[in-house]
Parts: structure tokens; C-alpha cells; sequence
């Protein structure tokens, strides 16, 4: 048994108190007890029933782009996951970001820069989305990561899970936390009104029939990761995949699933040999970048290949790494049933501000 395996064993007379808990903080919810609260504005919510990587913040993206066509003025909030901050904070008004990817959080940072609309971050989503909408006067909200998050009532609750994890062989995996990766039971998944599989930059594959059944009743829309091009995080200038084809990169990535990240290289006929691995939402330091510089120079390397996540963040030692040429993956999610989704979506807002007006 991997040590790994083992310490999700050993963690299992855990798992029904976290259960208990999650139960209980479900049941004050669903019989009125607790409450959710409305901010004014039509709201989306992505979230996911697991811990790790699902994609979020890539949907998060495609929906903000869709409202911004659509004409909905969004602004993004999340709670700013791995933030030297604490509380409420404006991240980006209408004239462009205003913190750092520390203070801010990676994820909503990315966000704001590559979409530029607003975005606030606060562990009270009430409280954010409120303040965000006074001082910029955005017109809808689209929630990163809140699908646990019920004090803020949603106008669509979007469920976006990896299509790894239903089909992992490991069953430990698809237990409640801390033993699995399961944040909720896979009965809550009820609360959505829809559900997307991501099956990142993977093949389309058969989801077992005792786990489909509990999305049995809901929209189901199936995503992929399409890669673009890459991007010098120096110069902001785009090359595209062929360029480094066979290329010796130094592969670094700091996310929740960068097995995803290797594989996407590898289909890119990237040589993924050399890699760097570190913890999700990592907060580089000069420490981490010299482990980067190093390795970079005994492996030989050509150049640094990163996620978009961990590039918000090595830009900032740009004095550091001014001899290594380094270089994100820009990618872009996709759906199988994309108009399908997108009117899905602007419909149920529709209907939404049909009923407030």
C-alpha cells in the first residue's frame, strides 16, 4: 500500500465527524434555519464538490467573457484562497487591478487581469459581492468557488467536477474528506443546475453508471482544455505550441492536478522530463525561485514552461530570472455542447431579472 494510501486509512475515524458537521451546516440550510442572502444582481456560482483541482477557474473565465458579450457587466468574487490578506478587498475596479497576487489570491488575480472587470475577494461573499457592486456598480456577479458557500443566494449554481476523479480506480479518493478528496457527499450534488464534467486535456471517457445517477436529473455538459499558445512572461509575446516541440523545457507548476498540466505538454510534444512540482497556490519566494534557477542550469534546460496560475506570480522576480527565458501555457475551456451552455446560462439570468423587474 503507497504511504499516501495509508495515511487516507488511517484518517478514516475522522471522516464521520466531518460528515456530522458538513450534515448539520446542510440541514440549517435546507430547513430555513440558516439563510441565504440576495445582493441585488443576477449571480452565478461555480463550485465543486471536491478538494484539488476541477477546473473552476477556467469556467469562471469562459463565463465572465460570456457576460461581458452578453452585456452583463460582471465582476468576479471569490474568498482569495492563499491571500497574505484577510477581509474584504477590492483586487480590480474598472480601471484595472489594483493588488497583487499575494494580497489578492492567484486565482482571482489571473481572473481580473485577463478578463479586466472587476473582482473583489472576502471569506463573506455578502459582504464582497455587496461592496463590489457599490463601488464599481457591476451587474452581475459571478462567484469562484461558493458551491459550499450558501450564505449568498445564487441564481445558478454550476457544478463543475474532473473527470479524473470519476473515473479514479481508487475508491479512497472518492470518500468524504479528510480520507478522500470529497468536500460534500455526492448526493448534494442536487443542489446544481448543472453539472460539468472536465475532462481537461484528456480523452472523453464512460463515467460509471453508479456515479452518474446522481447527476441524473441535471443538465450535463461535458468541458476540455484546448491549448493556445505560450506566452513570455517577460514580454508578454505569444509563440506558438510548434515552437517548442522537442524542445528540453524545465516543466514547473504549482497546482492542485499538474499531472494534467505535464500531460498537456507532453501531447504538445513538449519534453516534460525535467520537473518542479510544488504545492497548490504556492507563494514563491526568492528561496523557491534560486531551486528553479538551479535546477534550470544542471538539467540544461532551454527554457521554464509554467502554468498561468504560477506565472501571475514569477513575474514578480523578473530581476531574478532575468537570464531564463520562461514561458506560461495559455489555454482556453471548451465545452462539447458550448451554444448549447451559453443559452442555458443567459437564459436562466433572463428569467431571473424578468422576476426582480
Amino acid at each position: 500500500m503507497k504511504s499516501l494510501d495509508l495515511l487516507r486509512v488511517l484518517m478514516l475515524p475522522l471522516v464521520p465527524v466531518y460528515a456530522l458537521v458538513t450534515w448539520v451546516r446542510n440541514m440549517l440550510f435546507d430547513s430555513g434555519i440558516f439563510k441565504s442572502e440576495k445582493v441585488g444582481r443576477p449571480v452565478v456560482s461555480v463550485g465543486n464538490l471536491t478538494v484539488g483541482g476541477s477546473g473552476k477557474t477556467p469556467l469562471v473565465i469562459f463565463l465572465a467573457e460570456l457576460f461581458k458579450k452578453a452585456g452583463l457587466n460582471p465582476g468576479v468574487v471569490s474568498r482569495g484562497y492563499g491571500r497574505s490578506t484577510r477581509g474584504y478587498l477590492l483586487v480590480a475596479d474598472k480601471t484595472g487591478v489594483l493588488k497583487t497576487p499575494e494580497e489578492s489570491g492567484d486565482e482571482i488575480y489571473q481572473t481580473a487581469v485577463e478578463c479586466a472587470i472587476p473582482a473583489a475577494v472576502g471569506e463573506k461573499r455578502v459582504e464582497a459581492a455587496t461592496k463590489l457592486i457599490v463601488a464599481t456598480g457591476v451587474g452581475s456577479i459571478i462567484l469562484d468557488d461558493a458551491y459550499q458557500h450558501r450564505w449568498i443566494a445564487r441564481d445558478v449554481n454550476l457544478l463543475i467536477i474532473a473527470q479524473r476523479f470519476l473515473v479514479d480506480e481508487n475508491p479512497l479518493r472518492r470518500t468524504l474528506f479528510p480520507t478522500g478528496n470529497l468536500r460534500e457527499p455526492f448526493r448534494r450534488a442536487r443542489r446544481a443546475d448543472a453539472v460539468i464534467i472536465n475532462r481537461k486535456f484528456t480523452e472523453k471517457k464512460v463515467i460509471p453508471e453508479g456515479l452518474m445517477q446522481h447527476f441524473r436529473d441535471k443538465k450535463i455538459f461535458n468541458a476540455f482544455y484546448e491549448p493556445l499558445y505560450f506566452v513570455d512572461i517577460k514580454t508578454g509575446k505569444h509563440y506558438e505550441p510548434g515552437d517548442f516541440t522537442g524542445q528540453k523545457s524545465l516543466c514547473v507548476g504549482g497546482i492542485a492536478n499538474p499531472h494534467s498540466f505535464f500531460s498537456a505538454l507532453e501531447q504538445l510534444k513538449i519534453n516534460t522530463e525535467n520537473k518542479m512540482i510544488f504545492i497548490d497556490h504556492k507563494a514563491y519566494t526568492v528561496k523557491e525561485v534560486e531551486k528553479i534557477r538551479k535546477m534550470f542550469y544542471s538539467t540544461n534546460a532551454f527554457s521554464v514552461v509554467t502554468t498561468q496560475k504560477d506565472a501571475v506570480k514569477l513575474a514578480g522576480f523578473s530581476r531574478e530570472l532575468d537570464d531564463i527565458d520562461i514561458y506560461y501555457l495559455k489555454i482556453r475551456l471548451r465545452l462539447d455542447e458550448e451554444e448549447e451552455f451559453e443559452q442555458f446560462i443567459l437564459n436562466k439570468i433572463k428569467a431571473t431579472t424578468k422576476k426582480t423587474s
